[in-house]
């Protein structure tokens, strides 16, 4: 009878227009869990976007570049691939995540750019070493992944466990898609590989090597963005 009773229509004096009042939780479980409403990105959230000078702007993407580049000396490599395993992929994403897909994007160039007279690159190199060479598509792909990640989060997926998870395999995908099509021409050229057999030294050594740093890298961020941008709520 009281739930009859709530959904009948209110009609105020002097109007045609009717309204149903919601039951009480109605209006809560009518939200989706995630908001595709372009959000300011976690960099603004905590420094502010008043004025967002040109200025300002240039320093974030130094910052983001300078943090690629530091991580980039997290390296290991294994001897049965020209790829090493690094930081830097790590950085890139959060980079485009914390910055947005344009300043995000534009951090990721400006490494690649600093490669050509600084050795920024994994073990210290620039775009004059030889093995650079091999990873040339991967690099390139820093700038797509960055972008994905920064307008994955600019919609908010940065916020949540999961949809920051799957930002970060979206990311990765960016990157690994321009680097193992590389890796494929640069081992056809200057190998004897071909055909199944290149595509099986391609998937092991351009790709199956690195899934478990993926993985790990993956958890960092489901841990660190939410947790972060609780913390900025909290401010508020």
């Amino acid at each position: 009878m009281i739930s009859t009773l709530m959904t009948l229509p209110l009609t105020e004096a002097g109007s045609e227009h009717t309204r149903n009042i919601p039951l009480p939780g109605e209006r809560e479980k009518s939200m989706p869990a995630l908001s595709l409403k372009p959000s300011p990105s976690l960099a603004d959230a905590i420094l502010g976007n008043e004025g967002n000078t040109l200025f300002r702007n240039a320093l974030l993407v130094l910052a983001g570049s300078v943090l690629i580049a530091i991580s980039a000396q997290i390296v290991f490599r294994l001897p049965i691939s020209p790829v090493p395993i690094t930081g830097q992929t790590f950085a890139v994403l959060i980079v485009g995540m914390a910055l947005g897909p344009r300043l995000g994007a534009l951090a990721a160039i400006a490494y690649l750019i600093e490669g050509i007279w600084f050795p920024v690159f994994a073990e210290a190199r620039t775009w004059a070493h030889p093995f650079t060479l091999w990873t040339a598509g991967y690099l390139a792909g820093f700038v797509g992944a960055a972008y994905v990640t920064g307008w994955l989060a600019q919609q908010g997926w940065d916020r949540h466990p999961f949809s920051t998870a799957v930002a970060m395999v979206l990311g990765n995908i960016a990157i690994y898609i321009p680097g193992t099509l590389w890796l494929s021409y640069m081992y056809a050229v200057n190998t004897d590989f071909a055909g199944m057999a290149l595509v099986g030294e391609v998937a092991t050594k351009g790709f199956a090597l690195f899934l478990i740093g993926d993985a790990l890298k993956l958890v960092l961020a489901v841990l660190a963005f939410p947790m972060a941008w609780k913390w900025v709520s909290g401010r508020r």
